[in-house]
């Protein structure tokens, strides 16, 4: 009896961390995911207990049928991003509260990456210029 409890507390330890490991961020909801991680291995059979019941966000995983909410891709009913794919949808109808503004959509890595490279270029230009600027002064002075 102690084995079969062991290897099922293993088993259900084992796919809680996959589950949480998988999910985005968004669909992890209490606790950040590496605390979740964290709890279900010092913890296992109270941290996977507490992640199915508190931090794994169900909803999202209901998005995938043919209703209407499998084209908006699990979200929930309170999620802002909801409103946007509403309001973009042909003859659906977005409600009065998604056209307030809402948060800013979050850049790929690829994105990021783009912009820092942006911004180093910038600032070699701008020390370029400081430098052909001083330049300049001491040949004005020389004159």
């Amino acid at each position: 009896m102690y084995v079969l409890f062991t290897v099922a507390m293993f088993a259900v330890s084992l796919i809680a961390l996959v589950d949480i490991v998988s999910r985005d961020d968004s669909q992890v909801r209490g606790l950040p995911k590496l605390v979740w991680v964290l709890l279900v291995i010092f913890v296992p059979l109270l941290g996977s207990a507490l992640w199915f019941i508190v931090g794994h966000d169900w909803s999202a995983a209901r998005g995938g049928g043919s209703s209407g909410a499998g084209s908006l891709g699990g979200l929930s009913f309170g999620d802002p991003r909801r409103a946007e794919r509403l309001g973009s949808g042909g003859s659906r109808r977005a409600s009065s509260w998604s056209s307030q503004p809402t948060a800013p959509r979050q850049k790929t890595t690829e994105e990021q990456l783009a912009d820092l490279d942006r911004e180093i270029e910038f600032h070699e230009q701008q020390a370029r210029l400081r430098a052909l600027e001083v330049e300049v002064e001491k040949r004005k002075r020389l004159e």
